[in-house]
């Protein structure tokens, strides 16, 4: 059903290098971004797959049922309730003020967003843009509280799960449910088309256990101004707006990023990365020591079967 993957046979230390002393620069793109094939039936529009494979995103509306989208986020409240005063490392806040930032491994410890990761619409979805068996690489709920939510910096998830994971090559992509509207005003999504094309490559070196601080604000894996500019100058700047129950799907290479949310409605969604089970993970580069699991899955992989999902049990 799906090719054998021919695009790790390259030491992939040497094709994307990044926090080793390098000069900041932007390299081509080696990895396809479409793994499907002619002869493979999409599940969305042909449309919809070339402003994929051409924009490096796609936003699908009208993907889940108000029901559906009414379950998710009362889960997405009782767990910020719940959770409000537990201190594992899962769960990242806010800096200052202490207001849940994120919840990590949710495909895991959550029952409603196991079945989620798994349905066809999304996991269906990504198993033909990477044309592979998949699992999830890592997941999250993301809330970005009215007044106080921080901005996400500009990056390439790319770049941080190579460097910091050990992820071998460009065959994986994330997908953005929004649980919430996602107004111009409110810290969306931003998004360069066409950056996925082009690898920044970042200054600095990483420091130890760089995910406990960048989780809230990163400094390490970020590009400089300048490529940046390049980039936002040749393909522009999109804010993915939309009423709760967009999808945004992404591919690992996007450049994206988020302002702060000062206003009084806040943005949340659930957050799946689907990785190819052909690139799942190896050694992190510069010998760095692998991230815990709930950010990176290593020891629990996975491969999903895409299915239909009933929701009403949850």
């Amino acid at each position: 059903m799906f090719t054998e993957n021919k695009y790790t046979a390259e030491p992939f230390r040497d094709i994307y290098p990044s926090r080793d002393g390098s000069p900041a620069r932007l390299l081509e793109r080696i990895d396809p971004v479409l793994y499907a094939g002619d002869d493979e039936t999409a599940p969305i529009a042909a449309t919809l797959v070339k402003q994929y494979r051409e924009q490096g995103f796609v936003i699908l509306e009208n993907i889940f049922s108000d029901r559906e989208i009414a379950l998710f986020s009362a889960e997405l409240e009782r767990l910020r309730r719940t959770e409000a005063t537990d201190t594992t490392d899962e769960i990242i806040r806010e800096p200052g003020h202490g207001d849940i930032r994120s919840i990590f491994k949710v495909h895991e410890s959550n029952l409603l967003f196991n079945k989620l990761a798994s349905d066809n619409r999304l996991a269906g979805l990504a198993q033909y843009l990477l044309a592979d068996e998949i699992y999830v690489h890592q997941s999250r709920v993301n809330y970005k509280p009215g007044f106080r939510g921080k901005e996400f910096y500009w990056h390439s998830d790319f770049e941080t799960w190579h460097i910091e994971d050990g992820m071998p090559r460009m065959r994986a992509l994330s997908v953005s449910i929004t649980l919430t509207e996602n107004h111009p005003y409110n810290g969306p999504l931003l998004l360069i088309p066409g950056s996925h094309q082009y690898y920044a490559v970042c200054e600095g070196e990483t420091p130890k256990d760089h995910y406990r601080s960048s989780l809230k604000q990163q400094q390490y894996g970020v590009p400089s101004d300048a490529l940046l500019q390049q980039m936002a100058q040749r393909g522009g700047i999109v804010s993915a707006t939309g009423k709760a129950g967009s999808v945004i799907v992404f591919d690992c290479n996007t450049m994206h990023g988020s302002g702060s949310n000062i206003t009084p409605f806040p943005r949340s969604n659930v957050f799946m990365v689907y990785n190819a089970l052909s690139n799942r993970v190896v050694e992190p580069c510069h010998g760095l020591t692998p991230r815990p699991e709930y950010l990176c899955s290593r020891q629990q992989i996975k491969a999903i079967t895409p299915q239909t999902v009933d929701y009403g049990n949850s």
